[in-house]
């Protein structure tokens, strides 16, 4: 593919990531989805940035040239996708949890490994490959979704009972 078409596609996957985003801030409580996105977007960029300084992953076109990390990926769509997945197990047990996280990584997987080989969005280098990918995805989908269970307790515990 051209690197014309790819910048397309990036910018594509920008505005599908700030639709999505908007869509989903509309379901309460925003203030949790929001601490999450805020949350993942924070672990993913510290994640990518290891990685990518690793060599592990490059990232040949950028939509925004001055981070060496991929921007829509890292704070856009994964945030997004984590409080989809969030909302999903929001009363789930741990089993649920976790077997939901599959329904969210397999795909985003897929989809990069699909990038990876059809593209130059993304290089996987240096021994990395997509089985890494899949296993950090689904850590950090359970990652976040014991962040916001924590934050959840810590609120639920401050709140003084009504007597």
């Amino acid at each position: 593919m051209t690197q014309r078409f790819e910048k397309y596609t990036l910018r594509f996957l920008l505005v599908f990531g700030l639709i999505m985003f908007a869509n989903l801030m509309r379901k309460p409580p925003t203030k949790d989805w929001l601490l999450i996105f805020l949350f993942k977007g924070y672990i993913s960029s510290i994640l990518d940035k290891t990685i990518v300084t690793k060599k592990k992953i490059i990232y040949p076109v950028k939509l925004v040239k001055w981070f060496d990390i991929s921007f829509v990926f890292d704070y856009i769509l994964f945030p997004v996708v984590c409080v989809y997945y969030n909302q999903i197990t929001k009363s789930s047990s741990l089993i649920w949890i976790i077997i939901k996280i599959f329904y969210f990584s397999i795909p985003m997987t897929l989809l990069e490994y699909f990038f990876e080989t059809r593209t130059s969005l993304i290089k996987f280098r240096n021994g990395w490959n997509i089985y890494h990918s899949f296993l950090t995805m689904s850590l950090s989908f359970l990652v976040s979704r014991a962040f916001i269970a924590l934050i959840r307790n810590a609120d639920n515990t401050n709140v003084p009972e009504n007597k």
